[in-house]
């Protein structure tokens, strides 16, 4: 399996991962809009012992109990999400890999949570 590899804006920031992931897909959720500022975001769940960080290590925002949210100490930009509800993976952003294009969610999470002016033309499961 292809080693995976992204970064943040300034690259500063760098994470690579080997292997499959867990999962793939959108989240429509209130607290990762706001985070993000943005409708939706897409993740990968990458099982732990899998993924390493390159370069500087990010800083960490405990947005909620249980919940760090990884994003760089330079350009700001969010890395990664982690939580307790998922003690065995991190949650890295798809649009920071290098080849974002070869990437394919899997599905929508939180759909009930989505901005009613999104209009979604795929076929993907749409989960909660």
């Amino acid at each position: 399996m292809a080693r995976m590899r992204g970064h943040c804006l300034c690259g500063a920031c760098r994470f690579a991962y080997t292997g499959p992931e867990n999962w793939r897909g959108h989240c429509h959720c209130e607290s990762c809009r706001r985070q993000t500022a943005s409708a939706f975001t897409t993740f990968m769940g990458v099982p732990h012992g899998a993924w390493v960080w390159e370069g500087e290590t990010p800083r960490v925002y405990s947005s909620s109990t249980g919940v760090k949210r990884y994003f760089c100490g330079s350009c700001d930009a969010p890395m990664a999400y982690e939580s307790m509800r998922f003690p065995d993976e991190i949650h890295f952003y798809a649009a920071l890999l290098d080849a974002p294009e070869s990437f394919a969610p899997q599905a929508h999470f939180h759909y009930s949570e989505r901005l009613g002016w999104i209009q979604l033309a795929d076929d993907l499961p749409k989960k909660g």
